[in-house]
């Protein structure tokens, strides 16, 4: 939710969380479930919704990060290139 809230607010992305969400770059989603059509069919739950609603309150554990990725399920030289903000569990965050 912070990478997509810091998306909104930079002047590099779209400026609403709708077209951050399904921006393409270079013909590929940005995000694995709009890319996968799942955004469509998930059921939030309390834990989710809390989460979104820190998000939009401006609560950001990624120290201001544009992009993350996990390394153990994809390989991308320019993500890697970036530099790092924080690790959280399996996610790399990046500016």
């Amino acid at each position: 939710g912070a990478v997509i809230m810091n998306r909104v607010n930079s002047p590099l992305f779209p400026n609403s969380v709708k077209e951050v969400l399904f921006e393409k770059s270079y013909g590929y989603y940005q995000f694995t479930p709009a890319e996968t059509g799942a955004i469509h069919t998930a059921e939030p739950n309390a834990q989710n919704y809390e989460a979104a609603e820190r998000a939009l309150n401006g609560e950001d554990p990624t120290n201001g990060a544009l992009f993350f990725y996990n390394p153990d399920k994809a390989q991308s030289a320019y993500l890697e290139s970036r530099t790092v903000s924080t690790t959280i569990g399996n996610h790399v965050f990046t500016f």
